[in-house]
């Protein structure tokens, strides 16, 4: 490999770790409408919303999360199921993604054209400015897919399937991993839980470790 097209190499690379790593972030909008009364020990069980997700160990790490949360605010989970005061009904997703293109543009080099190095005069000197390498201005075109993660969270009273709690927490990211998004998602419901009724707040999502 010629020493211009490392040099070529290495800014693509460059540019591709900076836009990689500035989107790993994303905030979460989440929902909610409640009229929940203040928590005084009240028991709950939790069920899939989604019949996709009953039964199956995922579905249960994710519901042990949100238990956990619950308790948190003053609930208590129940022994027996069947005797739960609350029902809390879960359900997760995230879609096939879509695919996004970023155009990043550098612009000649400053060194070029007497700034600095002047004793290095020929205009195509490897790291210099060179239009037949950068076109005028090196320009790096990426594509990449970002997918919408959804939680869904309701809570009924068991003694007449009244419904107290309806939830929703979206969020955009790079990763369609559930095991990242939807942990992150259950911290955004159960931030200043239960929320203002009708009011959509946006929560920032911490990125996905590497």
């Amino acid at each position: 490999m010629t020493a211009r097209k490392i040099f070529a190499t290495a800014l693509a690379s460059a540019a591709l770790l900076l836009t990689g790593g500035c989107a790993q972030s994303f905030k979460a909008d989440v929902a909610r409408f409640q009229q929940l009364p203040a928590p005084q020990g009240e028991s709950f069980t939790i069920v899939a919303d989604d019949p996709r997700l009953a039964g199956g160990l995922e579905f249960q790490q994710y519901a042990s999360l949100v238990a956990h949360k619950l308790g948190g605010v003053g609930y208590v989970p129940a022994e027996d199921a069947a005797s739960a005061k609350l029902i809390v009904r879960m359900s997760y997703d995230v879609d096939t993604g879509r695919e996004r293109v970023r155009s990043t543009n550098f612009g000649p080099d400053p060194f070029y054209r007497g700034y600095g190095y002047g004793y290095w005069r020929h205009p195509y000197y490897w790291g210099f400015y060179d239009p037949f390498l950068f076109g005028g201005g090196y320009q790096d075109i990426q594509s990449y897919t970002v997918y919408t993660a959804s939680l869904s969270l309701k809570i009924d009273r068991a003694a007449d399937n009244r419904r107290l709690f309806e939830g929703k927490a979206e969020a955009q990211s790079l990763s369609n991993k559930l095991t990242y998004l939807v942990p992150n998602l259950i911290d955004a419901m159960f931030v200043n839980f239960p929320g203002k009724s009708g009011e959509t707040v946006k929560i920032t999502v911490a990125p996905e470790k590497k």
